[in-house]
Protein backbone atom coordinates (compact mmCIF):
# COMPACT_ATOMS: atom_id res chain seq x y z
CA UNK A 1 0.00 0.00 0.00
CA UNK A 2 0.93 3.44 -0.69
CA UNK A 3 1.63 5.58 2.26
CA UNK A 4 1.88 9.80 1.08
CA UNK A 5 3.02 11.94 3.58
CA UNK A 6 1.85 15.16 4.04
CA UNK A 7 3.84 17.21 1.30
CA UNK A 8 2.73 14.60 -1.46
CA UNK A 9 -0.78 14.51 -0.01
CA UNK A 10 -1.09 18.06 -0.64
CA UNK A 11 0.45 17.81 -4.85
CA UNK A 12 -2.23 15.10 -5.28
CA UNK A 13 -5.15 17.12 -3.63
CA UNK A 14 -5.19 20.84 -5.99
CA UNK A 15 -8.18 22.99 -4.44
CA UNK A 16 -10.06 23.27 -7.87
CA UNK A 17 -10.22 19.71 -8.87
CA UNK A 18 -10.35 18.34 -5.57
CA UNK A 19 -13.46 20.90 -5.64
CA UNK A 20 -15.01 19.57 -8.41
CA UNK A 21 -14.31 15.84 -6.66
CA UNK A 22 -16.45 16.85 -4.16
CA UNK A 23 -19.13 17.90 -6.45
CA UNK A 24 -19.28 14.38 -7.99
CA UNK A 25 -19.50 12.30 -4.30
CA UNK A 26 -22.16 14.39 -3.31
CA UNK A 27 -24.12 14.26 -6.38
CA UNK A 28 -23.76 10.58 -6.04
CA UNK A 29 -24.61 10.26 -2.25
CA UNK A 30 -27.90 12.79 -3.17
CA UNK A 31 -28.93 9.53 -5.75
CA UNK A 32 -27.97 6.82 -2.89
CA UNK A 33 -24.58 5.81 -4.63
CA UNK A 34 -22.56 6.80 -1.17
CA UNK A 35 -22.78 4.95 2.15
CA UNK A 36 -21.38 7.15 5.00
CA UNK A 37 -22.74 5.86 8.46
CA UNK A 38 -22.68 7.95 11.08
CA UNK A 39 -18.84 8.69 12.19
CA UNK A 40 -18.03 7.33 15.51
CA UNK A 41 -16.50 9.88 18.44
CA UNK A 42 -15.11 8.74 21.32
CA UNK A 43 -13.54 10.87 24.38
CA UNK A 44 -9.88 10.97 25.13
CA UNK A 45 -8.20 12.51 27.82
CA UNK A 46 -7.48 16.69 27.58
CA UNK A 47 -10.63 17.02 26.04
CA UNK A 48 -9.40 15.11 23.08
CA UNK A 49 -11.17 13.06 20.26
CA UNK A 50 -11.45 10.21 18.66
CA UNK A 51 -12.63 10.18 14.79
CA UNK A 52 -13.56 6.95 12.81
CA UNK A 53 -15.08 7.61 9.69
CA UNK A 54 -15.88 5.30 6.90
CA UNK A 55 -17.54 5.80 3.24
CA UNK A 56 -17.66 4.06 -0.05
CA UNK A 57 -19.40 4.48 -3.56
CA UNK A 58 -19.36 0.98 -4.27
CA UNK A 59 -16.22 0.97 -6.02
CA UNK A 60 -14.04 2.97 -3.73
CA UNK A 61 -14.02 2.66 0.16
CA UNK A 62 -12.69 4.92 2.57
CA UNK A 63 -11.80 4.90 6.43
CA UNK A 64 -10.44 7.99 8.15
CA UNK A 65 -8.76 7.52 11.55
CA UNK A 66 -8.32 11.18 13.33
CA UNK A 67 -7.51 12.41 16.98
CA UNK A 68 -8.00 15.63 17.54
CA UNK A 69 -6.45 17.41 20.66
CA UNK A 70 -7.54 21.01 21.36
CA UNK A 71 -4.70 21.60 23.84
CA UNK A 72 -1.91 20.43 21.21
CA UNK A 73 -0.96 24.17 20.33
CA UNK A 74 0.09 24.72 23.81
CA UNK A 75 2.39 21.63 23.61
CA UNK A 76 4.03 22.76 20.34
CA UNK A 77 2.44 19.94 18.63
CA UNK A 78 -0.96 19.78 15.62
CA UNK A 79 -4.25 19.50 16.85
CA UNK A 80 -5.15 16.88 14.30
CA UNK A 81 -3.29 13.76 13.59
CA UNK A 82 -4.35 10.92 11.51
CA UNK A 83 -4.60 9.27 8.29
CA UNK A 84 -7.08 8.00 5.47
CA UNK A 85 -6.78 4.65 4.06
CA UNK A 86 -8.33 3.75 0.40
CA UNK A 87 -9.43 0.46 -0.64
CA UNK A 88 -10.76 -1.22 -3.27
CA UNK A 89 -14.76 -1.94 -2.46
CA UNK A 90 -14.99 -5.00 -4.29
CA UNK A 91 -11.69 -6.95 -3.10
CA UNK A 92 -10.42 -5.10 -0.05
CA UNK A 93 -7.34 -4.32 -1.78
CA UNK A 94 -5.09 -1.18 -0.34
CA UNK A 95 -4.52 1.61 -2.95
CA UNK A 96 -2.90 4.25 -0.37
CA UNK A 97 -3.49 6.25 2.67
CA UNK A 98 -3.34 10.07 2.18
CA UNK A 99 -2.15 12.26 5.38
CA UNK A 100 -4.89 13.01 7.70
CA UNK A 101 -4.39 16.28 8.72
CA UNK A 102 -3.35 17.49 4.97
CA UNK A 103 -6.58 15.30 3.55
CA UNK A 104 -8.84 16.58 5.98
CA UNK A 105 -7.83 20.70 5.44
CA UNK A 106 -7.81 20.19 1.98
CA UNK A 107 -11.55 18.43 1.32
CA UNK A 108 -12.86 20.96 3.68
CA UNK A 109 -11.88 24.19 2.18
CA UNK A 110 -12.65 22.43 -1.34
CA UNK A 111 -15.58 22.01 -0.18
CA UNK A 112 -16.11 25.07 1.24
CA UNK A 113 -15.03 26.83 -1.95
CA UNK A 114 -17.56 24.51 -3.79
CA UNK A 115 -19.72 25.97 -1.32
CA UNK A 116 -18.89 29.67 -2.12
CA UNK A 117 -19.08 29.25 -6.24
CA UNK A 118 -22.38 28.17 -6.19
CA UNK A 119 -23.90 30.09 -2.95
CA UNK A 120 -21.90 33.28 -2.69
CA UNK A 121 -23.71 36.68 -3.18
CA UNK A 122 -20.39 37.99 -4.50
CA UNK A 123 -17.37 35.61 -4.80
CA UNK A 124 -14.93 37.68 -4.80
CA UNK A 125 -13.37 40.36 -2.92
CA UNK A 126 -12.02 40.83 0.74
CA UNK A 127 -11.72 37.21 2.30
CA UNK A 128 -11.75 37.67 6.44
CA UNK A 129 -10.34 34.63 8.26
CA UNK A 130 -10.34 33.96 11.63
CA UNK A 131 -8.05 31.69 12.41
CA UNK A 132 -4.32 31.13 11.44
CA UNK A 133 -3.90 27.39 11.79
CA UNK A 134 -4.05 24.90 8.75
CA UNK A 135 -7.96 24.69 8.01
CA UNK A 136 -7.25 28.84 7.87
CA UNK A 137 -4.64 28.15 5.51
CA UNK A 138 -5.97 25.83 3.41
CA UNK A 139 -8.93 28.24 2.67
CA UNK A 140 -7.16 30.67 2.25
CA UNK A 141 -5.25 29.62 -0.39
CA UNK A 142 -9.01 27.53 -1.94
CA UNK A 143 -10.52 30.81 -2.43
CA UNK A 144 -7.10 32.30 -4.19
CA UNK A 145 -7.12 29.68 -6.14
CA UNK A 146 -10.25 28.73 -7.19
CA UNK A 147 -12.55 31.86 -7.10
CA UNK A 148 -10.80 33.97 -9.79
CA UNK A 149 -13.20 32.26 -12.60
CA UNK A 150 -16.19 32.88 -10.37
CA UNK A 151 -15.90 36.33 -9.53
CA UNK A 152 -13.37 39.00 -9.16
CA UNK A 153 -11.21 36.48 -7.01
CA UNK A 154 -10.03 37.33 -3.68
CA UNK A 155 -8.31 40.91 -3.96
CA UNK A 156 -6.37 40.60 0.04
CA UNK A 157 -6.63 38.24 2.63
CA UNK A 158 -7.19 39.29 6.08
CA UNK A 159 -5.97 36.88 9.13
CA UNK A 160 -7.08 37.58 12.63
CA UNK A 161 -6.09 34.79 15.43
CA UNK A 162 -5.59 35.39 19.04
CA UNK A 163 -2.23 34.43 18.54
CA UNK A 164 -1.07 37.62 16.60
CA UNK A 165 2.65 36.07 15.74
CA UNK A 166 0.92 33.46 14.45
CA UNK A 167 -1.18 35.44 11.90
CA UNK A 168 1.08 37.45 10.88
CA UNK A 169 3.26 34.38 10.60
CA UNK A 170 0.48 33.14 7.68
CA UNK A 171 -0.01 36.64 6.38
CA UNK A 172 3.76 36.76 5.69
CA UNK A 173 3.46 32.96 3.75
CA UNK A 174 0.20 34.20 1.78
CA UNK A 175 2.64 37.17 0.90
CA UNK A 176 5.07 34.52 -0.50
CA UNK A 177 3.06 32.93 -2.53
CA UNK A 178 1.78 36.24 -3.78
CA UNK A 179 -1.64 36.61 -1.99
CA UNK A 180 -1.80 40.31 -1.05
CA UNK A 181 -2.59 39.41 2.95
CA UNK A 182 -2.22 40.91 6.25
CA UNK A 183 -2.25 40.29 9.60
CA UNK A 184 -5.63 42.32 11.87
CA UNK A 185 -5.84 42.32 15.79
CA UNK A 186 -9.51 43.29 15.62
CA UNK A 187 -11.69 41.59 12.72
CA UNK A 188 -14.56 44.46 13.11
CA UNK A 189 -13.30 46.65 11.04
CA UNK A 190 -12.43 43.99 8.16
CA UNK A 191 -15.71 42.07 8.78
CA UNK A 192 -17.60 45.25 7.67
CA UNK A 193 -15.58 45.51 4.29
CA UNK A 194 -15.48 41.79 3.33
CA UNK A 195 -17.49 39.72 1.30
CA UNK A 196 -15.73 36.33 2.24
CA UNK A 197 -15.60 35.36 5.84
CA UNK A 198 -14.13 32.35 7.01
CA UNK A 199 -14.07 30.99 10.70
CA UNK A 200 -11.41 28.03 11.56
CA UNK A 201 -10.81 28.74 14.77
CA UNK A 202 -11.46 25.92 18.13
CA UNK A 203 -13.32 28.98 20.15
CA UNK A 204 -15.78 27.69 22.34
CA UNK A 205 -17.60 30.94 21.93
CA UNK A 206 -17.94 33.04 18.74
CA UNK A 207 -15.59 34.83 16.36
CA UNK A 208 -17.42 36.60 14.03
CA UNK A 209 -18.35 39.91 14.44
CA UNK A 210 -22.52 40.59 13.94
CA UNK A 211 -21.77 43.65 11.64
CA UNK A 212 -21.19 41.80 8.56
CA UNK A 213 -21.85 43.15 4.81
CA UNK A 214 -25.38 42.00 3.46
CA UNK A 215 -24.05 40.11 0.86
CA UNK A 216 -21.37 38.33 2.55
CA UNK A 217 -20.74 34.49 2.45
CA UNK A 218 -19.35 32.99 5.41
CA UNK A 219 -18.09 29.35 6.24
CA UNK A 220 -17.90 28.36 9.60
CA UNK A 221 -15.71 24.96 9.62
CA UNK A 222 -13.80 25.55 13.15
CA UNK A 223 -16.35 23.56 15.39
CA UNK A 224 -18.61 20.19 15.06
CA UNK A 225 -19.75 20.69 19.13
CA UNK A 226 -23.42 21.10 20.00
CA UNK A 227 -22.93 23.46 22.41
CA UNK A 228 -19.16 25.40 20.66
CA UNK A 229 -20.18 28.32 17.54
CA UNK A 230 -18.34 30.68 15.92
CA UNK A 231 -21.14 32.53 14.36
CA UNK A 232 -23.23 34.44 16.93
CA UNK A 233 -26.75 33.62 16.90
CA UNK A 234 -28.11 36.61 16.05
CA UNK A 235 -26.17 36.51 12.42
CA UNK A 236 -26.89 33.37 12.24
CA UNK A 237 -30.80 33.33 12.05
CA UNK A 238 -30.40 36.53 9.49
CA UNK A 239 -28.39 34.21 7.07
CA UNK A 240 -29.39 31.45 4.03
CA UNK A 241 -28.48 28.46 5.41
CA UNK A 242 -26.69 25.32 3.84
CA UNK A 243 -24.71 22.77 5.85
CA UNK A 244 -22.41 20.13 4.52
CA UNK A 245 -24.22 17.51 5.68
CA UNK A 246 -27.59 17.63 7.60
CA UNK A 247 -27.94 14.76 9.98
CA UNK A 248 -24.57 15.31 11.04
CA UNK A 249 -25.10 19.00 11.55
CA UNK A 250 -28.22 18.28 13.49
CA UNK A 251 -26.59 16.86 16.22
CA UNK A 252 -23.20 18.84 15.49
CA UNK A 253 -23.00 22.07 14.13
CA UNK A 254 -23.80 24.25 17.06
CA UNK A 255 -23.69 27.18 15.40
CA UNK A 256 -27.38 26.46 14.34
CA UNK A 257 -28.34 24.41 17.32
CA UNK A 258 -27.70 27.45 19.81
CA UNK A 259 -29.32 29.71 17.62
CA UNK A 260 -32.64 27.54 17.56
CA UNK A 261 -33.19 27.23 13.94
CA UNK A 262 -35.69 25.54 11.54
CA UNK A 263 -34.32 23.13 10.38
CA UNK A 264 -36.40 23.31 7.13
CA UNK A 265 -34.67 26.23 6.36
CA UNK A 266 -31.48 24.14 6.07
CA UNK A 267 -30.27 23.21 2.68
CA UNK A 268 -27.21 20.67 2.20
CA UNK A 269 -24.77 21.15 -0.03
CA UNK A 270 -25.50 18.09 -2.21
CA UNK A 271 -29.43 19.37 -2.74
CA UNK A 272 -27.43 22.52 -4.82
CA UNK A 273 -26.41 21.57 -8.30
CA UNK A 274 -25.72 25.27 -9.99
CA UNK A 275 -25.11 28.32 -8.71
CA UNK A 276 -27.85 30.23 -6.72
CA UNK A 277 -28.55 34.06 -6.94
CA UNK A 278 -29.29 34.47 -3.59
CA UNK A 279 -29.39 37.44 -1.17
CA UNK A 280 -27.24 37.28 1.75
CA UNK A 281 -25.99 36.77 4.28
CA UNK A 282 -24.91 33.43 3.33
CA UNK A 283 -23.65 30.90 6.00
CA UNK A 284 -22.27 27.82 4.98
CA UNK A 285 -21.58 25.23 7.99
CA UNK A 286 -19.05 22.02 7.78
CA UNK A 287 -19.19 19.63 10.40
CA UNK A 288 -16.79 17.11 8.42
CA UNK A 289 -18.40 14.13 6.98
CA UNK A 290 -16.78 10.76 5.41
CA UNK A 291 -18.49 11.39 2.06
CA UNK A 292 -15.52 14.20 1.51
CA UNK A 293 -12.93 11.87 2.77
CA UNK A 294 -13.97 9.65 -0.06
CA UNK A 295 -13.62 12.41 -2.69
CA UNK A 296 -10.32 13.55 -1.56
CA UNK A 297 -8.99 9.36 -2.26
CA UNK A 298 -11.17 9.24 -5.46
CA UNK A 299 -9.22 12.46 -6.12
CA UNK A 300 -5.62 10.65 -5.23
CA UNK A 301 -6.09 7.16 -5.95
CA UNK A 302 -9.12 6.54 -7.90
CA UNK A 303 -6.43 5.67 -10.90
CA UNK A 304 -5.60 2.74 -9.34
CA UNK A 305 -9.33 1.31 -9.29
Amino acid sequence: MMTVEAERTAELLPFTPLARSVAEVLAAKAAGRVTAPERLHMPLPGGGVLLAMPASDGRMAVAKLVTLHPGNADKGLPLLHGEVVAMCARTGRRLGMLDGPEATARRTAAASLLAATRLAPRPGGELLVLGAGVQAMAHALAFAEGLGAEGTGVERVHVCSLRMGRAEAMADRLVELGIPAEAVADPGEAASRAALIVAATTSPIPVVPEAVREDVFIAAVGSFHADRAEVPGGLVRRCRLFVDDLDAARTEAGDLILAGVDWKDVTPLEAVTERLELPGPVLYKSVGHASLDLAAARLAFGHLL
